[in-house]
């Protein structure tokens, strides 16, 4: 896609469409010649803000702006960039796309400033990755991950690996340049140690996504219980929409509805799911199977029960069902949520008997306790995810460790089979390589191309 960085380049750096402000960014060596054409100023200082009517290619002026100036290689970049902020109207930041591209300035590849960035020695591919995140974040758990890789944490420690590789190898290598005289440079004690300590460490990480990956895409939450119960009503309150049709009708969603929100630093994909019930409907058979999908990969089940209804014996049969159907079902949060709570006068007793479970009792129709049962789930979710500043959320770095693991444990088999030193040292090469791909010091275009086609115009 970035055959080259030899052009200027501009995009709109902020959302499409009308507002108070836009920026438009440039960068390239001919940055600061195009900000003397675009407002017929001959200097501009380093870093200052500098209010200046700009032209269009014909002369005309175009808006009353202020245009930050950034001399390479201090900046994003590391080029020439100029940071342009108009007022917010579409015309004004269509003519001055348009004067841009018609003074020979390229608009923008998506990510491409991240891009030269990278190429430019300005951060690593990891970082560039976690300006992507950072940008997407919709959870502070997310963000706070995302903003520690794009400092740069997460690399150093990844560097600090690879040094410690690098050194074992360059020893075993010295070995064999010596191998008549019989010296022994790698204590094998040391190197099995050390094998065996960074093993431990891309396990550690290579379990950590399972929580990241959720933690960025919204941890998913299902909504299951017999036809009518308030499933559909329950998923409207915890979204505060009316997403899901609420109907009298047992039977009346028939497929998984789901949607996103955002609470205590989390987001939460809730599943509306088909009511569970014997059926000989074709179609309702489907929604209940999928419905059992959906319970499959939640980390939490909502367990919906019409407080007016419940029959303990025949929660019971539910239960191991379930079971039956969900291999890791224990490993699962459920709570028990008691809907209807308006049409009763007060909570039977033996209800607080059910000591296995979390128990909730709500009015989903009436909204209330919604917020109970949404802390509830926080403080489940809370002693279920663990997550760091280096928890994996990135798949592309996944493989790579998953890849770092299968080397190192060769190489520690090598090691105990008493293998040459040559094959010892390949394996351990390949593990090297393996964390050159995450920080973008081994890559192949096709890698950049798809990674950077992700980013936003502009960024």
């Amino acid at each position: 896609m970035y055959l080259t960085s030899d052009n200027t380049i501009c995009a709109i750096a902020t959302p499409q469409g009308i507002g108070a402000v836009s920026m438009v960014r440039v960068s390239g060596a001919q940055t600061l010649d195009i900000l003397k054409k675009l407002t017929h100023k001959e200097q501009f200082n380093i870093r200052q803000a500098h209010r200046c009517e700009i032209y269009d290619d014909n002369d005309k002026q175009l808006d009353d702006a202020v245009i930050l100036f950034y001399k390479a290689p201090h900046s994003y970049t590391g080029e020439d960039v100029a940071e342009i902020f108009i007022h917010g109207s579409q015309y004004i930041q269509k003519t001055l796309l348009e004067t841009l591209i018609n003074w020979n300035v390229k608009l923008a590849e998506p990510g491409e400033f991240t891009y030269r960035a990278f190429i430019n020695g300005k951060m690593d591919l990891l970082q560039a990755e976690a300006v992507n995140d950072l940008v997407f974040s919709t959870n502070s758990n997310y963000h706070d991950i995302a903003l520690n890789q794009l400092r740069g944490g997460f690399s150093k420690k990844l560097n600090i690996y690879r040094t410690e590789l690098i050194n074992l190898t360059a020893l075993l290598e010295l070995e064999i340049d010596f191998a008549e005289e019989d010296v022994e440079f790698a204590s094998r004690d040391k190197l099995k140690s050390t094998i065996i300590e960074l093993i431990s460490e891309a396990d550690r990480l290579i379990d950590s996504y399972k929580n990241g990956n959720v933690v960025k895409r919204g941890i998913p939450i299902a909504i299951i219980g017999k036809p009518n119960v308030g499933k559909s009503t329950l998923l409207n309150a915890l979204l505060n929409d009316d997403k899901a049709i609420v109907s009298e009708i047992p039977g009346t969603t028939r497929d998984a509805i789901e949607d996103q929100i955002t609470y205590q630093g989390f987001s939460f994909r809730f599943i509306d799911t088909a009511g569970l019930q014997t059926t000989e409907d074709i179609i309702e058979n489907i929604g209940i199977e999928r419905s059992f999908d959906k319970m499959r990969e939640s980390f939490i089940i909502l367990y919906l029960i019409d407080i007016t209804e419940f029959d303990y014996y025949k929660f019971l049969e539910d239960i191991q069902e379930m079971k039956n159907q969900i291999k890791d079902f224990d490993n699962k949060k459920m709570i028990l949520v008691f809907n209807k709570i308006d049409l009763i006068e007060q909570i039977p007793s033996h209800l607080f008997d059910l000591k296995d479970y979390d128990k909730v009792f709500i009015s989903a129709k009436r909204k209330e306790n919604i917020e109970i049962l949404l802390d509830d789930i926080v403080n489940s979710i809370k002693d279920m995810i663990n997550v760091n500043e280096d928890t994996l959320i990135n798949i592309r770095h996944y493989e790579a460790f998953k890849e770092i693991k299968l080397s190192l444990t060769k190489a520690l088999e090598d090691i105990n089979k008493n293998m040459p030193n040559d094959i010892v040292a390949f394996d351990l090469r390949q593990s090297i390589e393996s964390i050159g791909k995450i920080t973008g010091e081994i890559v192949n275009n096709d890698i950049l191309d798809h990674i950077f086609a992700n980013f936003c115009i502009g960024k």
